[in-house]
């Protein structure tokens, strides 16, 4: 949403692009899912105990040596790949120097000015089907930081914290940063182009199984470049950068709020600071951090310790035959299996549903019955989470099987829904949740039988209805035994065998 017109120093958006021309860059920085860190063995699994995955070489410790994890090359090929981006033939890595606690070496190993992947585009759908072609710069590679956790004061950032602890083990976590060349010509549609291209990029990466793209844990992380131009000018205004903004929703508003931000200072007459900024997620602002460093601040040089990257056209084209179907191509392909509006096909899509009832299907389920779990009752449990789809402890072969136990009938939709909840608790795969809970229908007639003829005991007045003619009357039998058998009785079955009761 905009800022309130009165709120001071921001101006109203429709004001702001009626005045202005906004040209957005957008940098994504996405951890690689490979087993060991890019220059070193040490392991890269999420959420271990602080520092207790790091080494010499990761810590930055005299004496040792890289060595390039092939693995995330390999991956860094076919992100540039995907990405429509050519593949240089020959390229080096650099020291990017600067000084942060959080960086052991006080300098990050990095691809400068001979990326691994340079001129590429991805094409973006907005909402209403309009395409906007982004242009990608560069896609390089480089290692993460380590991570900065400051304690004390009310925003648990360094500022008001009584002290800071240190956490290495990301620091040599595989980054691939993808850069994007000025967008311009997005008018209003700025913040919507933004989040659209994140979304876009998230869902191509995911599809690529090179990384989790999980915004929340900060394996995907984008940094938005804004400036605002006089309307119709052709001259280029003065950006900002703002940093590690962790979602698709933070994307969009980030660009608004800079927008309204950037333009109230041109309006009072004032210039914007090139300078990289903090979005606050409370409040959709964001704060002035550090003034933007240029490539001469950092120092780059070439870096000693490791060899050249020269992959190989045979290589190259290797991995070019690795690529999946795309998920454009995916969504075009599974709309017209599954015989679906553009308006259900953007719902799927915009709930985080399409690839997770695809992967079902492939599991074997209908889809029919695959979108309306995920796009139901598990979207219920991820609002209640808080979560998204996807980030549920549930698998597509596990909703699969959940749904091929009802069409065996050994579950009802009730009982189904019971043991989708105990996987969702963690107690194991569907099988195990029926085992253990004891959810399995009653589909033996001799317990049913029983269960019937108790009832009819129980309600004379309903069975000699029964006997006259009023077959409805049969409901009330049935839920007295679906009661008594705590909902694991095949219904249909148990009103059969009361019609037969009654009758013989």
């Amino acid at each position: 949403m905009s800022a309130p017109a009165s709120t001071p120093g921001l101006v109203d958006y429709d004001e702001v692009v009626e005045r202005f021309d906004p040209v957005l860059g957008i940098e994504v920085h996405v951890e690689l899912n490979t087993n060991t860190k890019m220059f070193c063995g040490c392991p890269t699994d999420f959420g271990a105990e602080p520092n207790t995955q790091v080494c010499p070489v990761c810590l930055g410790l005299p004496g040792a040596l890289p060595v390039v994890n092939r693995a995330a090359v390999e991956s860094a090929i076919r992100i540039g790949l995907a990405l429509n981006c050519s593949i240089a033939p020959w390229g080096r890595f650099a020291r990017k120097n600067y000084f942060y606690p959080d960086m052991p070496k006080n300098f990050q190993t990095s691809q400068y000015d001979e990326p691994i992947a340079v001129n590429g585009w991805l094409d973006v759908e907005l909402d209403d089907g309009e395409v906007v072609r982004v242009e990608i710069e560069r896609a390089h590679m480089e290692e993460d930081t380590g991570k900065s956790l400051h304690v004390g004061g009310a925003t648990g950032r360094i500022h008001g914290a009584e002290y800071s602890l240190l956490d290495y083990n990301r620091a040599g976590v595989p980054l691939i940063e993808i850069v994007t060349k000025m967008i311009p010509g997005t008018r209003e549609r700025a913040p919507e182009v933004a989040r659209a291209y994140v979304t876009a990029l998230r869902d191509l990466l995911r599809s690529l199984g090179v990384s989790d793209v999980r915004m929340d844990q900060g394996s995907m992380r984008a940094d938005v470049n804004l400036s605002l131009s006089p309307r119709d000018s052709g001259v280029l205004g003065t950006r900002t950068e703002t940093k590690n903004v962790n979602s698709l929703r933070s994307v969009e508003r980030a660009v608004r709020y800079e927008m309204t931000r950037q333009a109230g200072v041109l309006l009072d007459g004032g210039p914007v600071v090139q300078e990289t900024r903090h979005f606050e997620e409370a409040s959709g602002t964001t704060r002035p951090g550090r003034r933007k460093e240029t490539a001469e601040d950092y120092r780059y040089f070439p870096e000693p310790d490791l060899v050249p990257i020269a992959p190989s056209q045979e290589w190259v084209e290797e991995l070019r035959g690795t690529l999946p179907e795309l998920p454009w191509e995916r969504r075009k392909r599974v709309k017209a299996e599954w015989d679906l509006s553009d308006e259900e096909l953007r719902d799927l899509v915009n709930a985080g549903a399409l690839d997770l009832i695809a992967a079902t299907v492939a599991e074997g389920a209908p889809s029919g019955e695959a979108r309306s779990w995920w796009v139901s009752y598990l979207a219920q449990q991820a609002n209640t989470r808080g979560v998204e789809l996807a980030a549920l402890p549930i698998s597509p072969a596990d909703v699969a099987r959940v749904i091929e136990l009802v069409a065996s009938g050994e579950l009802t939709n009730k009982l189904a829904r019971q043991v989708v909840d105990g996987v969702l608790a963690g107690e194991g795969a569907p099988d195990d949740v029926v085992k253990a809970r004891g959810l399995a229908v009653v589909s033996d007639d001799g317990a049913l039988i029983t269960a019937v003829d108790e009832a009819l005991a129980g309600q004379p007045d309903v069975a000699q209805k029964i006997r006259d003619g009023k077959v409805q009357a049969a409901g009330a039998i049935v839920g007295a035994v679906m009661k008594a058998t705590k909902g694991q009785a095949d219904a249909k079955r148990v009103r059969e065998l009361v019609l037969e009761r009654v009758n013989a």
